[in-house]
């Protein structure tokens, strides 16, 4: 985990333990109810198999999301970076970002469209890229990552705008 100075961080968007615990738990009890179906109310063979692959895959995810959650995204001068050290991008590769009511972003989140494009990975209820494309959002709170935005949208624009003379 990389050490984060305090004072570089501007806002930071994190999920609260209660919305993790809500979140987590409401996945794993679909695998469970899933594999439970599975085994004590089989169906046709090839339903049961899909019953149980889905099942399975809704645990691994609930672990995921429990893992990823834990970590919180902060915004510097510089870049836009989770607290488990990677950078979803740095502020001179922000082209555009989009809080729209139609956009497809996180729920209560944002999207950012990057210049270059990054390798594709995902934080379940946090953030993901692909692309050029990076959803922030998820699990977290609608007023942390509306502040993030707008500071971001305050950046970006400051920077298309030139140097003051």
């Amino acid at each position: 985990m990389q050490d984060i100075d305090p004072d570089d961080v501007l806002a930071a968007v994190s999920a609260s333990f209660g919305r993790r615990i809500v979140g987590v738990i409401s996945v794993a009890l679909l695998g469970l109810l899933l594999i439970y179906l599975a085994i004590f109310q089989p169906p046709a063979l090839a339903w049961q198999l899909f019953l149980l692959l889905i099942g399975a895959v809704s645990l691994w995810l609930a672990v995921r999301m429990w893992q990823a959650t834990r970590h919180t995204v902060v915004l510097t001068e510089t870049e836009l970076r989770d607290t488990a050290g990677t950078v979803l991008a740095t502020m001179d590769d922000i082209e555009s970002i989009d809080r729209g009511f139609f956009a497809f972003k996180p729920s209560n989140g944002f999207l950012l469209t990057t210049k270059s494009p990054g390798p594709r990975t995902w934080q379940p209820g946090l953030w993901w890229r692909i692309g050029r494309r990076i959803g922030v959002g998820g699990m977290t709170p609608g007023a942390q990552s509306k502040s993030v935005s707008e500071i971001i949208a305050i950046k970006v624009a400051q920077r298309d705008m030139g140097p003051k003379d």
